[in-house]
């Protein structure tokens, strides 16, 4: 059963996703990387959610991504959460350049593909 919390993170995700691409295309890239680690997020929310997992803060969100990876036995997982950790990280920094930013981004768009399936 899906719960109306989880209905609302999956909006949320495909909403900052969209947001993310339109904010590359007019070169926001410290915006568009907050929008996409949003989209990662969110989604890590709602598969911990309907799960009955805490994930209030980053913390419980890394936990929750870790069981995810080892339940789904998909390690790149990791990684492309990482990458939109380094996203989150760039809108405080704004240290990554467009090219960076694009291909994070994509990651983020294979992680967001694979989480909603599974929340």
């Amino acid at each position: 059963m899906t719960t109306e919390p989880v209905v609302h993170y999956r909006e949320l995700s495909a909403s900052y996703l969209r947001h993310a691409r339109e904010l590359l295309a007019e070169g926001d890239l410290p915006q568009a990387s907050e929008k996409a680690w949003g989209a990662a997020s969110v989604l890590v929310k709602a598969a911990a959610e309907s799960r009955g997992w805490q994930h209030q803060g980053h913390r419980d969100l890394w936990r929750a991504l870790h069981r995810i990876a080892d339940e789904t036995e998909d390690q790149d997982m990791r990684r492309q959460f990482g990458l939109a950790g380094a996203l989150h990280t760039n809108y405080y920094e704004h240290w990554l350049d467009e090219r960076s930013v694009e291909g994070y981004l994509e990651e983020v768009e294979q992680l967001v593909a694979k989480l909603k399936n599974l929340a």
